[in-house]
């Protein structure tokens, strides 16, 4: 079968599935909560539960900016924002720069955020660096920032909420080793994402610090690249050809979704795969056996949580200032626990760019 039409057949395969756990998923945002986060505002992170304040006492302006939509583990990231400004009754306006490699397009739309006389910012950051001067212009209008999914330097904003990396990284190396065979050789490229997000260089580190533990494990190459798909299906390509011993693919959503399809046509039916993180296709994928596991930060959670943060910040209400979702791999046997309404939108849920306050 052609490549282009397994990986058809692959997506449309995780919309059936997703289909089917929608009608599972919460009504309401208030469902969601308590959620069990760790909270790491002191630099320890210590087990906590979640609970947002409820509705705000004005319909505040709430800008968003998000790196891509491009997958849908950031569209899961929009349900929990969109659902949550719904819940707190306040307006949302979210905007979207197009991907990992659009950094001057982001600072445009942060400059956008500040003329339009946002009461906060909320920001999925391309480079946590990147932005640091924004974050300070920010603060000097009292214009409060929350950090959303991905990683930024100690203390860069008053409040965000990010899973540990690193641990994330860890706990699907882990998943990886459970299911090797006693002195089963590992032949290791990764594929971690966008150099110099934060992230990808975080999960990458995890991933190899979990995977040493095991003599017979060896990182052949890391390959680095932005989270789409197409970028991903030719790195992957490349590996193929240039290391023939490879025999697992590590790395973003996205490169296991192209895998699926780039190694079956390979007929590379030894290869094992697994994914740094989720979003429907990979549900689907595991579910058909095409990778071991993936690991889950609870994206629709995240969203959800930094509305919340922003709405304390604006009103100066106690606020937990460093969220962590706690990190856990997903492989078949743990996949019937999964709390899916804080991992996925449903899949007939079309992103939605502003929400009005009634």
């Amino acid at each position: 079968m052609p490549l282009r039409r397994r990986l058809s057949r692959a997506l449309a395969g995780a919309t059936c599935l997703a289909l089917g756990l929608s009608a599972a998923l919460p009504a309401s945002a208030a469902d969601w909560f308590p959620m069990k986060v760790l909270d790491a505002s002191s630099g320890t992170p210590t087990p906590a539960e979640y609970t947002p304040v409820g509705k705000a006492e004005k319909a505040y302006n709430l800008c968003v900016l998000f790196p891509h939509m491009k997958d849908s583990f950031w569209v899961a990231v929009a349900y929990g924002i969109v659902k949550q400004a719904e819940a707190a009754n306040v307006n949302m306006t979210l905007y979207e720069a197009g991907g990992y490699e659009n950094l001057p397009k982001q600072l445009s739309q942060f400059d956008d955020c500040l003329a339009s006389g946002a009461d906060a910012i909320i920001v999925g950051a391309i480079s946590g660096a990147g932005l640091a001067q924004k974050f300070a212009e920010a603060k000097a209008k009292n214009v409060p920032v929350v950090g959303v999914t991905n990683p930024l330097p100690p203390n860069a904003t008053p409040a965000a909420n990010a899973v540990d990396f690193v641990a994330m990284g860890e706990v699907t190396g882990n998943g990886l080793l459970a299911q090797a065979k006693p002195d089963e050789a590992l032949n290791i490229v990764t594929f971690p994402g966008p150099a110099g997000s934060g992230w990808a260089e975080s999960f990458n580190e995890g991933f190899k610090k979990a995977v040493a533990k095991n003599p017979n494990a060896k990182i052949l190459a890391e390959k680095f690249g932005d989270s789409g798909v197409a970028v991903q299906l030719q790195l992957i390509q490349d590996a193929l050809q240039s290391y023939p011993d490879m025999n697992v693919i590590w790395g973003t959503a996205p490169t296991a979704e192209a895998a699926t399809g780039a190694v079956a046509e390979a007929g590379r039916t030894d290869m094992k795969i697994i994914s740094s993180y989720e979003n429907q296709a990979m549900l689907d994928a595991l579910n058909r056996g095409d990778i071991l596991a993936f690991a889950t930060q609870y994206p629709v959670g995240e969203g959800a949580i930094a509305i919340d943060q922003a709405v304390r910040l604006i009103e100066k209400k106690p606020v937990m200032s460093l969220v962590q979702p706690e990190a856990a791999v997903i492989d078949k046997t743990t996949v019937p626990k999964l709390k899916m309404e804080l991992v996925l939108a449903p899949a007939d849920w079309t992103p939605v760019y502003t929400v009005k306050a009634k």
